[in-house]
């Protein structure tokens, strides 16, 4: 491997913008990975690795891991002591980095399925661990619109992994999508906090279910909010709602747990 020691590379200056970029993510197709998991889980996943950084002291660690990583990876570069920690985000690096190539964020959906959506959400550790506990629920996939970028190193790191392997679809136009979905036999459900809406706890999931998570300050929006059934989390003390990654969490969990 050929070995970078300055931070003004090209290539690592190209590696910090994507970090650091969702307009330079999309302009370009390549998202930033950090640490062991992730990069490891990239590939995989079969994701297409572009290009794969390695420190000194992760060679030698992890030895068995250099290898596989590399073999997946089209372009592989040794990196300095000043070059790792331009490139980490990390208060402790693990000394591996990997710029990848996107996929198309569009899957065909099981109408027999359990989906969670998530509406403007913009907090990136929600994201991710909305994605997380998915994947750990048994979940069929995601649906998002509008929400933070799902390729923000945060979200990914968030997710651990899960944001790779959870099939994820984007719409730019949910009410004609869920529109689409309900017109095949699925059932709409949207989340809030209202005491007149329907207990979650009462809620039958079975067959094909797409359940909508909203913002972390408005909710869903109004008209998801008219197409879906309204469901809410019974909740005690004083507590007004709940935070978004606990109320999805606890809403896949009822669909799973209610589903058939």
């Amino acid at each position: 491997m050929q070995r970078i020691e300055s931070s003004t590379n090209e290539k690592i200056k190209t590696a910090v913008k994507v970090a650091a970029s969702a307009r330079y993510r999309r302009e370009i197709g390549l998202f930033f990975l950090e640490g062991l998991r992730l990069c490891r889980d990239a590939a995989l996943t079969g994701y297409d690795i572009e290009t794969a950084f390695f420190s000194e002291a992760f060679l030698k660690k992890f030895p068995d891991d250099t290898d596989f990583i590399s073999s997946k990876s089209k372009n592989c570069f040794i990196v300095g002591n000043s070059v790792e920690q331009k490139l980490t985000q990390a208060q402790t690096p693990q000394g591996v980095f990997c710029l990848c190539k996107k996929k198309n964020n569009c899957y065909e959906i099981n109408t027999d399925g359990k989906y969670i959506v998530l509406e403007n959400v913009q907090d990136p550790a929600n994201f991710g661990a909305v994605c997380r506990t998915a994947e750990a629920l048994g979940i069929d996939g995601a649906v998002i619109s509008g929400c933070c970028d799902l390729y923000n190193p945060k979200t990914q790191r968030a997710a651990m992994g899960s944001a790779l392997r959870l099939p994820i679809t984007e719409t730019d136009d949910l009410a004609s999508f869920l529109k689409a979905l309900a017109d095949k036999g699925m059932k709409l459900y949207a989340t809030t906090p209202r005491e007149d809406a329907d207990k979650i706890t009462d809620i039958s999931f079975e067959g094909g279910v797409l359940a909508v998570i909203g913002n972390e300050g408005n909710g869903v929006s109004d008209e998801i909010f008219e197409l879906c059934e309204k469901i809410t989390i019974p909740m005690g003390g004083r507590a007004e709602s709940l935070n978004a990654s606990m109320a999805a969490a606890i809403t896949m969990w009822e669909m799973m747990r209610n589903g058939g």
